[in-house]
């Protein structure tokens, strides 16, 4: 995108951020109000996961393709991402991608292999396997092409909704990449952590800088909003994810530092089971928090409130957390099930609707439709007028 300098510091004058186009411009959407702790005119939602296999259309696009091949082709991702946006209503589109994105551009051999998930051709478990490791500066931003011109292609598409920029978190990354597959417990690096702490430290610095790299390159491209997803966190002790994860977590997110700066860049952190870490995940460097099913939306502003860090940024909204389960419970439990969602939401500075992880790929997407226009419907709580303009609560 094209840049200028606006009081010494260089933006990108057409960024959806920044434009004064209407029709173009994300920055009063409901979602990004949201975000940013100020008053939506509808409540904003949209689903992880939307874009892809409950869809029938994505299935017929899919064929002949593999999921990796489709992230990195400029033309699919961008058709499969806008695809839940013109069925269901919702309020951003979450850029279609994969948490290895970030190594299959960087070139290591990486498959996503049916049934079982991402695969890697070759682990990294020695030190030696990390120093081989591609540097990434020396790559250049060029690696990342394909995805800055799928996001543009995207952001055209989506006029004034918003494209939410999507990144693996490091651990997650790392462990895959030591496990050379999924896993339920993660011992391979649970054990490296303890075992070989500068091993460990080398590779999650490593995966930082990727996550960090390919956040930045969405947003250069045109993203309003970026989420880091920490699939795996909760499989760790409150004292290793505080000790051995949330500093690179934070590393990944100083990628963006100065693009926050210039944009206001609202910034989602979301793991699965980390009701026990949300405060230090908040302290990595998040504006939001998502939060998975597990755990109530006001006791999860509650912990966060109760434990919030002198470094912290100020905590602006929260993103969940319809439990998946009920989109296939029927409709009055997931009425039910949503109504007190949005109640319990209603404690925090801005709440945008998700679910509390994916969309299982077994849903009806006409249940996700209606539940789009049923969560439309329903009123916004009603706020002070200092609150609505996004100003920082007294509790913050």
């Amino acid at each position: 995108m094209t840049q200028e300098s606006r009081g010494g510091s260089s933006v990108w004058a057409n960024h959806p951020l920044l434009t004064d186009d209407a029709r173009r411009s994300t920055a009063q959407s409901d979602l990004i109000r949201a975000y940013r702790g100020q008053m939506p005119s509808r409540r904003p939602v949209w689903f992880m996961r939307q874009a892809g296999r409950s869809l029938p259309e994505y299935r017929r696009l899919r064929e002949g393709t593999t999921m990796l091949d489709a992230c990195v082709n400029p033309e699919l991702a961008s058709e499969i991402t806008l695809q839940p946006v013109r069925r269901h209503d919702v309020d951003a589109a979450i850029f279609f991608s994969d948490i290895v994105i970030p190594l299959r551009l960087a070139g290591i051999g990486v498959e996503i292999q049916p049934g079982v998930g991402p695969v890697l051709e070759k682990p990294v478990r020695t030190a030696q396997d990390v120093a081989a490791l591609p540097d990434l500066d020396q790559l250049g931003p060029e690696i990342f092409a394909p995805i800055a011109e799928a996001v543009q292609r995207t952001v055209a598409e989506l006029g004034p909704r918003p494209l939410i920029g999507f990144a693996g978190a490091p651990f997650t990354v790392a462990a895959y990449m030591v496990e050379g597959k999924p896993s339920r417990d993660h011992l391979g690096p649970r054990a490296m952590m303890h075992r070989e702490p500068e091993t460990w430290e080398a590779l999650m610095r490593w995966a930082a800088h990727a996550s960090g790299l390919f956040l930045a390159a969405q947003v250069r491209a045109g993203a309003s909003a970026v989420q880091l997803f920490d699939s795996w966190a909760g499989s760790l002790s409150r004292t290793d994810y505080q000790h051995s994860v949330m500093p690179y977590s934070a590393l990944a997110l100083a990628e963006l530092d100065s693009l926050r700066a210039e944009l206001d860049l609202p910034v989602v952190h979301f793991g699965t089971g980390t009701a026990e870490i949300l405060d230090l995940m908040r302290e990595a460097g998040a504006s939001v928090i998502g939060v998975d099913y597990r755990i109530g939306l006001d006791e999860a502003y509650r912990r966060l409130q109760a434990r919030r860090g002198e470094q912290a940024q100020p905590l602006r909204a929260l993103q969940g957390n319809i439990d998946p389960a009920f989109l296939d419970a029927g409709w009055p439990a997931l009425e039910a099930h949503t109504r007190a969602v949005l109640a319990a939401g209603e404690c925090a500075p801005g709440h945008v609707v998700n679910l509390g992880h994916g969309v299982p790929p077994s849903t009806d997407p006409e249940v996700l439709t209606e539940l789009v226009s049923f969560i439309h419907s329903i009123s916004v709580g009603v706020r002070s007028a200092e609150d609505s303009q996004g100003v920082v609560l007294p509790h913050e």
